[in-house]
């Protein structure tokens, strides 16, 4: 099991949780759990539902869209940070490169901790607001 207060640190440099409080942080982590994946696993693939929030705690996986590859995630990086919220299709798909270990938290442990910590959806309300006037800005591609 990885050290919390590491985890605590990873966590508050995710767009999504930066700005949190350590209580709030904790509370997250409580709900989650380490996961293992071999090296050329997929972890999720575009398009499919996908299960959950997912912190790279050690290895590489490589995210990607219509076959492409978009960039390669590394110990402190994040995917499903808005599929763990709305429990949408997936926007790329991401494979393990190596032996990759993760901090997973599964839309069924997330959804009752923001029911019963409303100021935890405040805040993921505060950042998606954020994120949205952010692309708003993006030019079109």
């Amino acid at each position: 099991m990885s050290d919390k207060k590491a985890l605590v640190e990873m966590l508050n440099r995710n767009r999504l949780f930066d700005g949190f409080t350590k209580k709030d942080v904790l509370a997250l982590i409580d709900c989650s759990k380490e996961v293992e994946h071999r090296a050329g696993e997929w972890i999720v693939i575009e398009g499919r539902t996908g299960v959950g929030f997912h912190l790279v705690l050690d290895g590489t996986a490589t995210v990607s869209t219509n076959g492409r590859k978009l960039r390669t995630l590394g110990p402190g990086e994040t995917f499903g940070d808005i599929a763990v919220i709305d429990g949408g299709p997936r926007s790329a798909s991401v494979k393990a490169e190596s032996q990759l270990r993760t901090l997973s938290l599964p839309p069924w442990e997330f959804k009752p901790l923001i029911m019963e910590h409303p100021q935890l959806a405040y805040k993921l309300l505060i950042k998606l607001c954020a994120l949205l006037r952010e692309a708003e800005k993006r030019p079109p591609v």
